[in-house]
């Protein structure tokens, strides 16, 4: 799978996930916001990068397709702290030209994420 130059500059590597692979992104003074806590920028960077590694995943079952970005709306429920960082997305809607897509961040817990984020995906088959 490949990710978008950005996914190098924080440091992503993938592994997999059960159904869609799931990012990694250390703690790092490239992704530092305030002293101790990871930027927001970076954080909404990875939950897309997750985003689009799931629709990619997905869309690969079904003979791929390239992908535009609509809209994307980020949730952020706390501070992330200066240790890695994982997300993963799930399609939550695969049409004909759009895609829904959520991605969840998380630390320690995947069950108390850092942040969230909803997408919106443009789809070009052919």
């Amino acid at each position: 799978m490949t990710l978008p130059p950005y996914a190098q500059v924080l440091g992503v590597t993938v592994e997999p996930g059960e159904d869609a692979p799931v990012l990694v992104m250390p703690f790092a003074d490239d992704v530092l916001g305030r002293p101790g806590f990871l930027h927001g920028g970076a954080i909404s960077g990875l939950l897309e990068m997750a985003a689009i590694a799931a629709l990619h995943h997905a869309l690969a079952a079904e003979g791929g397709g390239r992908i535009k970005p609509i809209n994307v709306t980020v949730d952020f429920m706390r501070g992330g702290r200066d240790k890695p960082t994982r997300a993963a997305g799930r399609v939550t809607r695969l049409g004909g030209r759009v895609a829904n897509v959520e991605a969840t961040a998380w630390q320690d817990d995947r069950e108390k994420p850092i942040a969230a984020a909803r997408m919106n995906y443009l789809i070009v088959r052919g």
